[in-house]
């Protein structure tokens, strides 16, 4: 429905951000750790989003990246966390941070995350070790064309980690674009030439 929205940033709290598009005020929830990423108030910005619709409550969840919307996404999967949980423990550890402390175990990391006991943390661990894996091209201007190609390998069903040793020998042979990038991957796993 919604990938992402474009315009003014006119107002930010601590932990949302309100942007402009022509004559509507979007009132995004965003991790807190992430607030200064979308700019001064004035400029134009872009938030990557993800819309909670319920029968009771509709909410936008906002984020600077697609990489880092794409681990909102994967926490929200797990048993017993839902977006409000999943923005608390983004407002409390960068996706990075995240990622590496799930793919190494670190449950002594998460533990540090305000509302994460040890039964959480090793729920998290359980449900998402190698799946928020750092991808080498997922920058922070949001193009992350390597994550985005990742992302939709795996969605095709391949092996993440084989996925993402695939990209990125494809990416050192110096593919143009994000397609070339898709198609090279994508025969590389199938064992086409």
């Amino acid at each position: 429905m919604f990938n992402a929205i474009k315009g003014i940033l006119v107002d930010r709290t601590f932990d949302a951000v309100r942007v402009e598009t022509v004559g509507i005020e979007w009132d995004i929830a965003v991790p807190a750790t992430m607030v200064d990423e979308f700019g001064p108030i004035g400029s134009e910005t872009k938030a990557f989003v993800h819309l909670q619709h319920r029968e009771d409550i509709m909410k936008l969840f906002g984020f600077p990246t697609e990489h880092d919307r794409s681990h909102f996404l994967e926490l929200i999967r797990v048993d017993g966390i839902g977006p409000k949980q999943a923005l608390r423990i983004m407002s409390g550890i960068r996706s990075d941070a995240l990622a590496e402390a799930i793919e190494t175990e670190d449950i002594a990391a998460l533990e540090r995350v305000p509302g994460v006991g040890k039964k959480t943390a090793q729920k998290i661990i359980l449900a998402l070790k190698g799946r928020l894996a750092l991808s080498a091209g997922a920058g922070k201007d949001g193009s992350g064309a390597d994550a985005d190609v990742i992302a939709a390998l795996v969605d095709m069903g391949f092996d993440r980690k084989a996925v993402e040793r695939a990209v990125k020998t494809a990416a050192k042979t110096g593919v143009p674009d994000e397609r070339e990038l898709f198609r090279v991957a994508l025969m590389s796993l199938t064992g086409g030439s």
